[in-house]
């Protein structure tokens, strides 16, 4: 133990010797603090997902709005299923309208003859095909739920809450019902 002790002591020793040894501890953590700053620069972020669409999941690619109804109805069922007395859970939504796809965009003004400007919009295509910019996901119009727990008001009003919450619905738009 005292020999633990004593190459403690010396090591601190040598330590104090160093010039400036505050200005090495000071930059060693400016550095270890850069560091990680830079690794969470480097992070994935949630990018522009769906309306109500409040998961990081945005990797999914769908073929129809009505695979993308179901998907949301499936996400739904099993966050509404875990709520306390909910029971057995079912939920029906319908959307506003399909996607709607955002093409880049590149305009070219002209001068014309007499001194007006035309301007022309064409998409941009990359190996023919036109360069996608944004996706725009389906609202959702109207959901509607059954759970054999919702003959109790407390689970309701909780199923609602989750509901508004989750896909930003507006209550009149939401219906709950008791299920068997």
């Amino acid at each position: 133990m005292d020999n633990i002790q004593e190459k403690l002591h010396s090591f601190w020793d040598r330590l104090k010797k160093i010039k400036h040894i505050e200005i090495y501890i000071a930059v060693i953590f400016a550095v270890i603090i850069i560091g990680i700053y830079l690794s969470t620069l480097g992070s994935p972020t949630k990018s522009d997902s769906g309306p109500g669409q409040n998961s990081t999941e945005t990797s999914t690619t769908f073929s129809s709005s009505q695979e993308y109804a179901e998907y949301i109805e499936n996400k739904l069922v099993n966050v509404l299923a875990s709520v306390k007395g909910a029971g057995q859970v079912k939920v029906i939504l319908t959307l506003e309208d399909g996607f709607e796809y955002i093409y880049a965009k590149e305009e070219e003004t002209k001068v014309s003859a007499d001194g007006g400007k035309v301007t022309t919009s064409n998409i941009v295509l990359i190996d023919g095909k036109p360069v996608l910019e944004k996706e725009v996901y389906p609202q959702v119009k109207g959901v509607v739920v059954t759970a054999s727990g919702a003959d109790d008001v407390s689970v309701r009003l909780n199923l609602l809450s989750a509901l508004q919450t989750v896909i930003e619905v507006a209550s009149q738009n939401i219906t709950i019902l008791t299920g068997n």
